[in-house]
Parts: C-alpha cells; structure tokens; sequence
C-alpha cells in the first residue's frame, strides 16, 4: 500500500470519529494501567464492570496494595486469570509505590519492569495516559493492518514497527484507537462488513463480502 492510500484511509477515520477514545473507564492513569492489565485476554465490558466497584474502593497504588490479593480477587473473579491478575495488580502496585513515589513510570522501559505489563499494554498507557505516539497491536490491529495492506507483518512487533514506521506523524497520536474500532466493529474476524466501509475503495482485501 501506497503513502497516499493510507494517508486517506486515516484521513477518513478522522472525519468519522475526530477524538477516539478507549472503551475502557477510568480517571487516572493508574486506573487505566490497571484496566489494561485486567483486559488481557477479556473484554472491556467485564472490566468496566468489574472497576466500577473496585475503584470507587480502591483507585490508588496504596489502596490496591492495602486491600490485598485476596480482596482483589472477589472483585475480579468475574475477568478470566483473575488470580494472576490480581498477583499482578498487587505486585506493580507495590512496586509503583517504592520506585515511582506513587506515580505510573512514564517511559515504556519501566512500565514493561511492572509484573503483568508487556509491551501492548506499555504502549496503551504511554498513549492514552501520556498522549505518546505509540502503538498497541492487539489481535484487532493485527488482523486490519495484514487483511487491509496498511502494514503487513508476521506479528504485533513487525505490524507496530510498520505502522510506526508508515503512519504519518499528524495520525499518530489516534490510529492506534481507530484501527481498533475499525477492527472491533467493522473489519470483524470471522466475516468482515465490508457493505459500508468507509474505506472500501482503499482496502486492498480482495475477498470482500458482498453487498446482502
């Protein structure tokens, strides 16, 4: 896919949704961190519901540790790997607390030195929390990025370098967001709805659905 092409593509997310943002809820950016880290390999729904009776509770590195795994837990019990998220959360809670004096890191390097951090999840904080030009490749941006050509890839760490690499400068701050929504409700898994797209004509999947 050619500069040009993909210049329109994110010019068009633009119009459509100028100021994406995460589904996820959250006041700070350690209640995001933790939301992150709780959405693993589950959905934004049954995080959402479940912080949004834990933060009122426990919002902070200090609370979340005092509170303790096992009153943790009977409140993510309901997100899948509830326990090793729990150990998770307690454990970077700790470490926030002794190494950051209480403040979420705000440099990919020690946010992926957090139990339970990776590299995706670095990058959701650095983006949204701090307004940094990164890119989280979940399995959405992964699939949009090979099915349409915007940036091909073996896997999320080529796919993020491409993008990176290919998006331009003046898109960067929101792509990550729209090339998630693209791929959660549009360019869809198992049969994409391409009748609509708004990027259609740009797409370079050639076995498009058709119109019903």
């Amino acid at each position: 896919m050619n500069a040009e092409k993909r210049r329109e593509i994110f010019d068009r997310f633009r119009v459509a949704e100028p100021h994406p943002k995460t589904e996820l809820v959250y006041r700070t950016p350690f209640e995001l961190l933790v939301s992150v880290v709780l959405s693993a390999q589950a959905t934004d729904k049954s995080v959402n519901l479940a912080t949004a009776k834990l933060f009122p509770v426990a919002g902070t590195p200090a609370q979340i540790y005092r509170m303790g795994e096992e009153k943790l837990t009977d409140y993510i019990k309901a997100i899948g790997l509830f326990r090793t998220k729990a150990k998770n959360v307690i454990a970077l809670s700790k470490i926030i607390l002794e190494k950051h004096d209480g403040e979420v890191p705000h440099t990919r390097e020690e946010l992926e030195g957090l139990p339970g951090v990776g590299r995706k999840t670095a990058n959701v904080v650095l983006n949204v929390a701090f307004g940094q030009p990164t890119m989280a490749v979940d399995t959405h941006i992964f699939r949009v990025s090979n099915r349409t050509g915007i940036a091909p890839g073996k896997d999320p760490l080529e796919v993020e370098l491409k993008l990176v690499k290919f998006v331009p400068p003046e898109f960067m701050q929101h792509a990550h967001h729209w090339l998630i929504l693209h791929g959660r409700y549009t360019c869809v898994a198992r049969t994409p709805k391409c009748t609509g797209c708004l990027i259609r004509d740009l797409c370079e999947y050639k076995p498009k659905t058709k119109d019903v």
